[in-house]
């Protein structure tokens, strides 16, 4: 494919020949960031993120585990299921789609999230500063790059834009009081995730908490009911 100024460089066979260019990366945080303010004033945990394809917004989600009390609907899983909706409003095919669609999210994926992004061949995410209790790009488990046969695609990771504004909207969120106690439950996930043995909670090579976030989605849901029987 040739490459075309202001927009993707695209390679059919590698995340590596899919990258944003700077205007876009600056661009599309720009309007993460939006969001994860937006779920601060909220009571979320600060996470903002979009999905675009051909220089189009297919899926935003900021984090909504406190107003669902659902511990899976992260900002990216949110996003994901609009992505979905989109491609079924569009009559579009859902793989093709997410092959040449980009994350762009404040906050470093967790493994649930990462893992889901591997399944559905996102080639790219573009992320501010990293998560070091749950992280899914390489902070705790490198689900974006490892070896998972029969498990999607590695995908490519951009990290470090506005790094400094994420970490400081996360202390302002974990400063406050959670309504919802969430705390617990997160420091719970925390441990699992962080334990040394963690690698040995991937089932059959995702993290159980991947399997539990799909199947709490009802589009994530119908979509890997085709998945998994294809």
């Amino acid at each position: 494919m040739g490459t075309e100024e202001g927009r993707y460089r695209l390679s059919a066979d590698s995340a590596e020949g899919f990258l944003p260019s700077d205007e876009e990366i600056e661009k599309w945080m720009d309007s993460a960031f939006g969001m994860a303010k937006d779920a601060l004033e909220n009571g979320e945990v600060p996470v903002g993120c979009l999905m675009v394809y051909n220089d189009e917004v297919v899926g935003k989600g900021r984090n909504e585990v406190n107003e669902t009390k659902n511990a899976t609907r992260h900002a990216e899983m949110v996003a994901l299921d609009q992505l979905l909706d989109w491609c079924g409003g569009c009559s579009l095919d859902v793989s093709s789609v997410c092959e040449r669609t980009a994350l762009y999210v404040t906050v470093e994926p967790c493994i649930m999230c990462a893992a889901a992004l591997r399944l559905l061949n996102i080639p790219v995410v573009v992320y501010g500063c990293r998560n070091e209790r749950f992280g899914g790009c390489g902070s705790v488990l490198d689900v974006s790059s490892a070896d998972l046969p029969q498990t999607g695609s590695a995908f490519k990771c951009v990290s470090g834009h506005r790094a400094d504004e994420a970490v400081e909207m996360l202390k302002t969120f974990y400063k406050q009081e959670n309504p919802n106690g969430d705390q617990k439950l997160f420091f719970c996930l925390s441990f699992i995730v962080s334990f040394p043995m963690s690698p040995y909670l991937i089932f059959p090579h995702l993290n159980i908490f991947c399997l539990f976030g799909i199947f709490c989605s009802s589009s994530l849901r119908s979509f890997f009911q085709l998945y998994l029987v294809s």
